[in-house]
């Protein structure tokens, strides 16, 4: 796969900083694999929950489900994809 390159002054638009931006994408590709971890979890439950005496099949289906999941961008990359389309909105804490 090739390296992508982004551009800089794109990609702070949204913030006050690159700096600013960064820890905003980092945010927001925390909270992609959070959900990722949760739907894979809960897409592999039905599987580990019918043990069938052929293994060979609970362990197709395991794979076929860790592929589409590895298919998929990385949550640093989308989140990156979402800084540069603008589809972010963030606030900050209320210092109180």
């Amino acid at each position: 796969m090739p390296i992508q390159t982004i551009d800089l002054e794109k990609f702070e638009e949204n913030a006050e900083n690159l700096y600013e931006a960064v820890v905003i994408a980092s945010r927001r590709a925390r909270q992609i694999n959070n959900d990722l971890k949760i739907e894979l979890n809960q897409r592999m439950e039905p599987i580990i929950a019918k043990e069938t005496e052929d293994d060979t099949i609970m362990n197709q289906d395991k794979m076929n489900l860790s592929l589409e999941f590895e298919k998929r961008d990385k949550p640093s990359i989308q989140a990156i994809k979402e800084v540069l389309n603008k589809d972010l909105k963030f606030r900050y804490r209320d210092e109180e």
